[in-house]
């Protein structure tokens, strides 16, 4: 898979990180192996950061936020986030996501549908940079979001 190809740090909420170490363990997925080299960060207050559990990984008990800051203006190498909503929900809500990409998988949830990712967070414009059908069926878009309008009350990074 070639989003995991290019040099990176992955970044992730407590809970995501918990479930990404979990799969990677279990199940014989091709990219795995290059999910365990690339560098880790999760932002937890709870995991051990001696041994969080999953190689090349550091544990920051840190507002994540403030930490992606200073992380942006000290590396160039891209940081990269799955999952973890509430983690993604402060970054965008704060301006530090550069890319946005958006997976539309072509089905009907039905009861499954009800969560929606974004209720009650930040208000973005996207400009569509990028797109590319993936199977023939699965679409990703990729955009550059722009913060508009007043952040909302409770946006920010839970830590667990």
């Amino acid at each position: 898979m070639r989003t995991f190809a290019q040099q990176q740090v992955l970044i992730f909420g407590a809970t995501t990180f918990r479930e990404f170490r979990t799969y990677v363990k279990e199940y014989d997925e091709p990219y795995y192996q290059s999910l365990n080299e690339l560098p880790k960060i999760v932002f937890s207050s709870t995991l051990d950061p001696e041994n969080p559990g999953w190689e090349n990984s550091t544990v920051l008990h840190e507002d994540a936020v403030t930490a992606v800051e200073r992380l942006k203006r000290t590396t160039d190498v891209p940081m990269r986030s799955h999952g973890s909503i509430t983690l993604n929900r402060a970054l965008l809500a704060a301006g530090l996501v550069d890319r946005l990409e958006v997976m539309v998988f072509p089905a009907i949830t039905g009861r499954a549908g009800y969560a929606a990712l974004f209720d009650d967070g930040a208000e973005f414009d996207l400009d569509l940079i990028d797109t590319t059908v993936l199977d023939g069926r699965t679409v990703k878009l990729t955009y550059a979001p722009h913060v508009h309008g007043e952040i909302p009350e409770g946006a920010g990074p839970r830590r667990r």
